[in-house]
């Protein structure tokens, strides 16, 4: 006996024994695994639900627009676990709905839903099984786009052109129903608040119905380039120097000049409308003799912005004139308004050099001086009844005006022919800069102490009992 165990081909017959054992237990499960008889107990049957399975349409797309069928569906699939799990994992089954058929109809049809790929040894349950369809013409239509945009984004003063698109129509394609319900082909146009500059960018196309839904179609471009040009009103005004200060002694302004005469002002029409010149104030307080200085432009604080913000402004001047001076003092002029009490602390003085050596009284006669009337009230024009107004700058609602002319013109001139009034009729309640309109006698020539007033409207409570 232990010559036979001890053999090496009993060795090798025990070895090929074990390995055929081995080889039918492994192959005898596997096909118990799937489903087939063998000498173990059959496999277990399992389920498996795969969720949001997309939904394939198969249909003549170039000539027709298939609507309702379901986006995804929900699928039960029963079988031996291995293959449930190979088929939830990979997804290689598609769920369809078959339109296929060239002699389809149109309208509206009810039909299965079916699935493809999927192993043969596992059965699929759908839900849902059945779907209703509406089989419809493909229609494309052209339509221009209105480019839309919130307006109270933009900043205040500012005013906008009318938006426009590039390319300014699009090709909508859909079904034939769908189409005719657009009432509305929009792009909209975003924007951040405070937007004061032009913009120039992309924005996404919508077809929207009467009651502004937005339709399931497609837009060929679906987006557009919209430009829209943002611009403030302007308007151009003169510049005018305002000499402020005491000048030294000695001294007397010949002229005060700007290099440039006009600039541009921007912000509401109802402002700019009001405003008919800026301002240089200069201080002559400190000039020894003609100078050059780059000074502010003074603008109401309701302007948004200006053109340039300084100016050049030239002062030439001359040695005050001494026997001029004297005889002012010297020789009153009973027949000249300039006498009256209130008129003594704004003597005349003469704008431009009058002719030198001017010693006979037809000389005197036609040389250039001034007149001055101070504290002149400024009269309302246009306030309504439910409505008050006053004085914020100046506060005594009354300024002074003064005339250049000869002797004899300025001796003419009454303070009863010469009226100061601001119109406040187009003015809303608030605080206004506001032209002062002057009436004078034909053909004077007149400078205002400042162009403009600065006042406050506001509305009258009701009186309550």
């Amino acid at each position: 006996m232990d010559k036979y165990t001890n053999s090496v081909w009993f060795s090798r017959l025990v070895a090929l024994a074990i390995a055929a054992l081995l080889f039918t237990s492994v192959n005898f499960e596997s096909k118990n695994e799937n489903g087939s008889l063998g000498f173990n107990t059959p496999g277990k049957v399992s389920q498996e639900v795969i969720e949001d399975v997309p939904v394939e349409i198969d249909y003549d797309q170039e000539n027709l627009v298939v609507t309702g069928a379901p986006e995804t569906v929900r699928i039960t699939l029963e079988g031996v676990k291995s293959l449930l799990l190979s088929a939830k994992t990979q997804r290689d089954f598609q769920v369809y709905i078959d339109l296929s058929d060239p002699e389809i109809t149109l309208g509206e049809k009810k039909v299965p839903l079916k699935i493809r790929n999927l192993n043969e040894k596992l059965t699929a349950t759908l839900s849902p099984a059945y779907a209703t369809v509406m089989v419809q013409e493909k229609v494309t239509k052209e339509f221009s786009v209105d480019v839309d945009y919130n307006r109270s984004l933009l900043e205040e003063g500012y005013t906008a052109e009318n938006p426009t698109s590039n390319p300014q129509t699009v090709k909508i394609t859909g079904a034939k129903d769908v189409i005719d319900q657009i009432s509305f082909v929009k792009a909209t146009l975003g924007l951040t608040k405070g937007m004061d500059e032009s913009v120039n960018r992309e924005a996404t196309v919508k077809a929207l119905d009467r009651d502004l839904n937005k339709l399931n179609v497609t837009i060929e471009p679906a987006v557009v380039n919209v430009s829209l040009k943002v611009n403030i009103p302007s308007k151009t005004v003169p510049i005018r120097p305002i000499q402020s200060g005491k000048l030294k002694s000695g001294l007397e302004i010949k002229s005060l000049t700007t290099d440039d005469k006009e600039v541009t002002i921007y912000g509401k029409e109802s402002v700019l409308e009001n405003i008919n010149e800026v301002t240089v104030p200069v201080n002559v307080s400190n000039i020894t003799g003609d100078a050059v200085y780059e000074l502010p432009i003074s603008v109401p604080d309701d302007v948004k912005k200006v053109s340039k913000d300084t100016v050049k402004v030239n002062i030439k001047t001359k040695k005050a004139d001494s026997d001029s001076e004297t005889d002012s003092e010297t020789e009153p002029d009973t027949d000249s308004e300039t006498t009256k009490p209130d008129d003594t602390n704004n003597a005349d003085k003469p704008v431009d050099n009058p002719t030198e050596d001017t010693n006979t009284d037809e000389d005197e006669e036609v040389s250039i001086q001034t007149k001055k009337f101070s504290n002149l009230k400024i009269q309302t024009v246009g306030l309504d009844n439910d409505r008050s107004m006053k004085f914020v700058n100046p506060s005594i609602g009354s300024m002074g005006i003064t005339f250049k002319g000869t002797r004899a013109e300025l001796n003419k001139l009454k303070e009863a022919n010469i009226q100061l009034s601001v119109n406040v009729s187009q003015l809303e309640a608030g605080t206004h800069d506001v032209a002062v309109q002057v009436k004078a006698p034909d053909k004077t020539n007149w400078e205002l102490d400042s162009r403009m007033v600065t006042i406050s409207i506001t509305d009258n409570e009701e009186e309550t009992s």
